[in-house]
């Protein structure tokens, strides 16, 4: 065999080697991609992202877009070629797996935490607008979580509105928690508490539970790194076993109707359709505005994960302002698409403020997100 031949055919045989490695061999990262975005003024599936009965509502145009994140699923591995594309990408940004599922997450349970997330940033996002608008809500501490085994099994129960520990009021969920654990381990506590059934239907009346009868559990002695009544497990610490919460009681019907989501960055968005659909006018002005941020019951925006890629799909479906969470803006200024305008946002009234000066055109002042 000629030389050449030889050569060429080693090379050959070498480059098949490196193909093949290259789709075998599994790496330890998944991809983050542009998800799609959902405009919480119009529908989805057929029927209005949000939904209020029992309020005048106003006619809203324009676009307030929540954007969302594409991830490979925890069982799927990337092969080399695979990961190298994804660093190479505009569009897309490969991280370690653990990054997405640590602790050896299962999708399940990825799945599972992002829909209580996404649940429970529903809520604020709903007690933020209204608070946003002075329209009252009524807050009540509830039992969250109740531990299998745990003293308070089968005394309390999920969605139990906690009104007092012992006769003192509760008014946060970390009252519970320091009155239980004044006692020791081994002594009764008393809790007064409107069962979940009475508060359901008092909620769907759209009033406040009213009443109470009391509970009276033995403590026990908390196990280290126990999970309940809210504190970090201590020895001879006394627990009932439940973690405390809070819940509200809507004066009016709020639905939030938007399937195959998860995770709590729509928070903002949400409010600020709700605000729209309540109040007469126009908060966009007709313009495309989209963003993304976690909110809390008071109005105050978070940071979320995977910045990038919502500019991304934020701005092909044709958005022209993004709102930026503030904690957010230096990585997002450093790779904004062209285009597309950033809005830094640390509240509910910030975004107001800012969607006005949208709507009127007066951009000039807008805050602004920077690398520095």
């Amino acid at each position: 065999m000629p030389r050449s031949t030889a050569t060429m055919l080693a090379s050959a045989l070498v480059l098949i080697a490196l193909l093949c490695a290259g789709v075998l061999i599994k790496v330890p990262y998944s991809e983050m991609s542009p998800g799609p975005t959902v405009n919480t003024l119009g529908d989805a599936r057929g029927e209005p992202v949000l939904q209020i009965s029992g309020r005048k509502t106003y006619p809203a145009s324009g676009h307030l877009n929540m954007t969302t994140v594409r991830v490979t699923g925890a069982d799927y591995r990337m092969n080399i070629f695979e990961a190298v594309y994804g660093w190479l990408a505009h569009d897309s940004v490969v991280v370690p797996h653990d990054t997405l599922y640590p602790d050896g997450k299962t999708e399940e349970q990825s799945t599972q935490e992002n829909a209580e997330e996404f649940s429970q940033s529903q809520e604020s996002a709903k007690v933020a607008a209204l608070k946003e608008l002075d329209i009252p809500v009524a807050t009540q501490v509830v039992v969250s979580t109740v531990v299998k085994g745990s003293p308070a099994e089968d005394k309390l129960h999920a969605g139990d509105v906690i009104k007092a520990v012992d006769g003192t009021a509760v008014k946060e969920p970390g009252d519970v928690a320091k009155l239980v654990t004044k006692h020791q381990p081994g002594e009764d506590v008393t809790f007064t508490i409107i069962p979940a059934k009475t508060a359901a239907a008092a909620e769907k009346a759209g009033r406040a539970p009213e009443g109470g009868e009391e509970i009276t559990i033995r403590t026990a002695k908390a196990p280290a790194a126990a999970e309940g009544d809210g504190e970090e497990g201590g020895r001879d610490r006394a627990i009932v076993g439940i973690r405390a919460g809070t819940d509200h009681t809507f004066p009016f019907e709020i639905d939030i109707k938007l399937a195959d989501v998860g995770g709590p960055s729509a928070g903002l968005m949400f409010s600020l359709g709700i605000i729209d659909k309540l109040t007469p006018g126009d908060l966009t002005g007709g313009k495309f505005v989209a963003g993304t941020g976690t909110i809390d019951d008071a109005g105050t925006v978070g940071p979320i994960g995977g910045i990038t890629m919502k500019l991304v799909g934020a701005r092909n479906a044709g958005a022209r302002y993004f709102l930026t969470p503030d904690d957010n803006c230096a990585s997002a200024a450093a790779d904004t698409p062209d285009g597309l305008t950033l809005v830094r946002v640390k509240t509910i009234e910030d975004a107001t403020k800012s969607m006005e000066q949208i709507r009127t055109g007066k951009t000039a002042g807008l805050p602004s997100c920077s690398t520095g």
